[in-house]
């Protein structure tokens, strides 16, 4: 995202007015043109968890607007934005008890029971171990570097690329499972 919508005004140039004049209005474009994927990415590290997420989403609103001035423009506002919103989530996680280690020995909670049914990508990523969760949202969706992730998560960059592709073979599993034997099959082996 270029940092400007149909008005033209670009996040720094919003912000400054927001921090200088106490702008409102620039405010509620900023809002509105961060809050849904940030949205997104609170809800995806919380596995679902709507009520927190948007609780969480208002509190990264409250301390940008409390740092907005102190923020030095070295990357762009939604990634900061995100930036505050993982620290936020590790707060809940911390709070209650949820982890987002790494995953030891994990199976997976659920599979389909019939061959129509498909799990859709959302529950999928829900359905990972947190610690999977947070590396594949963090760099699949996110687009943050392994680096960054160990830095952000408190891990190495080994374990970042380690949850990743359990993620991955994870998330293939709950997508594409395995198709059980058809009664054609099942009646042509038993003679």
């Amino acid at each position: 995202m270029t940092g400007h919508t149909e008005d033209g005004r670009k996040d720094r140039e919003l912000a400054a007015l927001v921090i200088h004049e106490g702008d409102e209005g620039a405010f509620r474009v900023l809002y509105r043109r961060h809050t849904p994927a940030l949205y997104q990415f609170v809800l995806r590290l919380l596995g679902g968890d709507e009520v927190v997420a948007e609780d969480v989403v208002q509190d990264v609103w409250l301390r940008a607007v409390r740092a907005l001035g102190r923020f030095r423009w070295e990357s762009s506002l939604r990634t900061w934005l995100t930036g505050i919103a993982l620290n936020l989530v590790r707060e809940v996680v911390r709070r209650d008890g949820r982890l987002l280690q790494p995953a030891e020995g994990f199976e997976l909670p659920v599979r389909p029971e019939s061959t129509g049914e498909r799990i859709d990508l959302e529950r999928a990523i829900r359905l990972l171990p947190p610690g999977f969760r947070a590396v594949l949202v963090l760099h699949d969706v996110e687009g943050f570097t392994h680096r960054e992730i160990a830095r952000r998560l408190q891990i190495s960059v080994g374990t970042s690329r380690s949850q990743l592709h359990h993620a991955r073979r994870a998330m293939r599993r709950l997508l594409n499972p395995p198709e059980p034997e058809t009664a054609l099959e099942l009646e042509g082996s038993v003679e």
